[in-house]
């Protein structure tokens, strides 16, 4: 089987692959797409599962299906992909501005980080924040994030509030000495699947940030999972 029956239901991961065939320009604007029998026997599927996908590709104004011909692309999908996965502070503070953070779970005092060799010294004490970030009404990660419980008391009201990232950076008395990413790309477990409205085992890419003071002391670490579909990954490559 192409498709996996214990994910999502058949015809919406149908719709998915038929989608990025469009996006990818397999199937460009104006092409008729194969026969239900044909994909259906590509797929290993029954006839009635292609034609609820394509049913649901039409409702997007994907395809049109015409009487006596068959069904022809009409539209491509517009691109989600606005994540830039960027590789310096500022720029990453700027792609938080328009984000919008609901907070699920916020423990100003029991809660501490997993730290690894090379990320640093940890705190005496963290404030835990779990948080969905949504951007025009759509949640795009959930991060799960632990700050410095001293720098927190500082601002306690705006960390609550507000994006940690342009806070601290905007913060005279913060200084930040080191900061590293790691991206991972994985799938999406049950809870994750429901915050960010995809499918279980849909394809996501987490992030851990950890960033560091003076004498190494974490300040901040964050483990943040994004919709895959929502992420662009772009480096210069130099020689």
């Amino acid at each position: 089987m192409i498709i996996d029956s214990a994910q999502a239901p058949l015809y919406v991961q149908l719709a998915d692959l038929f989608r990025q065939r469009i996006v990818k320009g397999i199937w460009k604007t104006g092409d008729k797409l194969p026969s239900l029998e044909q994909l259906g026997a590509e797929f290993e599927v029954a006839r009635v599962t292609v034609r609820q996908a394509v049913e649901r590709l039409t409702r997007d104004g994907l395809v049109s299906p015409q009487r006596g011909r068959g069904t022809f692309v009409t539209g491509t999908p517009t691109s989600d992909r606005w994540i830039r996965v960027e590789t310096s502070l500022r720029s990453l503070a700027d792609v938080y501005r328009d984000t919008h953070p609901t907070i699920l779970t916020i423990d100003e005092s029991t809660r501490t980080p997993r730290l690894v060799e090379g990320d640093g010294v940890a705190a005496p004490k963290y404030a835990y924040m779990r948080r969905i970030h949504s951007h025009e009404g759509r949640p795009y990660c959930v991060i799960d994030i632990w700050l410095d419980a001293e720098i927190f008391a500082r601002r306690p009201v705006r960390f609550r509030k507000e994006m940690v990232i342009p806070l601290l950076l905007a913060m005279p008395s913060v200084k930040i000495a080191t900061a590293r990413q790691v991206l991972t790309i994985a799938t999406a477990d049950l809870e994750v699947a429901r915050h960010l409205q995809v499918s279980v085992n849909a394809p996501v890419a987490e992030v851990r940030r950890v960033f560091t003071g003076p004498k190494r002391r974490v300040i901040y670490l964050a483990e943040v999972t994004y919709r895959g579909d929502f992420v662009h990954v772009e480096f210069d490559l130099n020689s």
